[in-house]
C-alpha cells in the first residue's frame, strides 16, 4: 500500500487533488485508517491514476473520465469511440487556430504597411442588383443560433422531401431569410427555402426587388463582416433595408471538404431613401 503522499509524488498529483478527486467519486483510496483518517492507494491503482492523467491531457473534463471509468460497456469499446470524438474535436479546433494565427498574420502585416486593422473590409464588394421574383417551398420558425446547423439540415430535409414527393423542379440553391435582425429567447425568427419552378400548394411568392448582393468565398465566419459592409454602403449610398436579409448557399456545407470551398450570396433587399424637402 502507498500513502497518499508517496502516492502523490508517483503520480504527480497534489494530494489536495487526491482528496477531491475521492470526493466526486473518480478515484477513491483503497483504504483508510479508522483511528487517524489517513488515506492509502494500492499499487493497481498507480496505473487507474496515470490513465486519469493521460485523459486530461487530451482534454477531457472530469465528469467526461469517471463515466468512462464507470461505464457498464466494454471500457475499451467505449474508450476507442471517445478517443475518436476528441481526436476530431481536437483536430477542429487546430484548424480554427491556424485559421486564427493566418488573421493574426494578415493583420499585423497591415499594421506595418501603415493600414488599418480593418482594412479587409474595402475588399468585400457590394453589388446593387434586381433579384426576379420566385416561388418559394419554405419552414419558418424561431431557431436558437447553437440549434442553427442541426436546424438547417433538419428543414432542409424536410422541403427536398417535398419537392421530390410533389414532382416539383428545385429552380435556384436553397436559401435562409433572416426576419428578426436579433436573437430573442425564443430565437432568430427563420425561413429555411427553395426556390420551385412551380406554383403549388405550400409555395409561396417572393419579390426581393432591389438588393445589395455580396458573394462570401470561404467561411461562414467572415458573414458579420458582409453584413457590416453592406449596412455601410447603403448608408453611404442612401439606401435602407425594407426586408428579409436573406442568405444563398451555392455551395452545400455537407459537400465541401474545406471552408474555403463553401460559396454564399447575401442579400439586402434595399429601397432608395427618398431626400429631404430643402425650404
Amino acid at each position: 500500500m502507498l500513502s497518499i503522499g508517496e502516492f502523490s509524488n508517483i503520480c504527480q498529483v497534489s494530494a489536495k487533488t487526491l482528496r477531491y478527486y475521492a470526493e466526486i467519486g473518480l478515484i477513491l483510496p483503497e483504504e483508510i485508517n479508522p483511528e487517524n483518517g489517513y488515506r492509502y492507494y494500492s499499487i493497481r491503482q498507480l496505473e487507474t491514476m496515470l490513465f486519469i492523467n493521460r485523459l486530461k491531457s487530451y482534454s477531457f473534463s472530469l465528469e467526461e473520465i469517471k463515466a468512462i471509468l464507470h461505464s457498464k460497456e466494454p471500457q475499451e469499446e467505449k474508450l476507442c469511440l471517445e478517443l475518436i470524438r476528441k481526436k476530431h474535436l481536437i483536430e477542429r479546433e487546430k484548424l480554427e487556430l491556424v485559421k486564427t494565427l493566418a488573421q493574426l498574420d494578415a493583420d499585423i502585416t497591415n499594421l506595418e504597411q501603415g493600414k488599418s486593422m480593418m482594412s479587409y473590409m474595402d475588399n468585400i464588394d457590394v453589388q446593387l442588383t434586381e433579384v426576379p421574383p420566385m416561388y418559394l417551398l419554405s419552414v419558418r420558425k424561431m431557431v436558437h443560433e447553437n440549434d442553427f446547423e442541426e436546424e438547417y439540415r433538419n428543414c432542409f430535409g424536410e422541403i427536398f422531401k417535398k419537392i421530390i414527393d410533389r414532382k416539383l423542379t428545385a429552380a435556384a440553391p436553397p436559401m435562409v431569410l433572416f426576419h428578426s435582425e436579433d436573437y430573442t429567447p425564443l430565437g432568430m425568427d427563420t425561413e429555411f427555402a427553395i426556390p420551385v419552378k412551380e406554383y403549388a400548394t405550400g409555395t409561396r411568392d417572393f419579390k426581393p426587388g432591389l438588393c445589395l448582393k455580396t458573394v462570401l468565398n470561404g467561411p461562414y465566419s467572415g458573414l458579420p463582416s458582409v453584413y457590416a459592409r453592406q449596412m455601410e454602403w447603403a448608408e453611404k449610398e442612401g439606401y435602407k433595408g425594407h426586408d428579409a436579409l436573406f442568405e444563398v448557399y451555392i455551395t452545400d456545407p455537407s459537400q465541401v471538404t474545406n471552408e474555403s470551398g463553401l460559396i454564399t450570396e447575401v442579400c439586402y433587399p434595399v429601397r432608395k431613401i427618398k431626400p429631404l424637402r430643402k425650404h
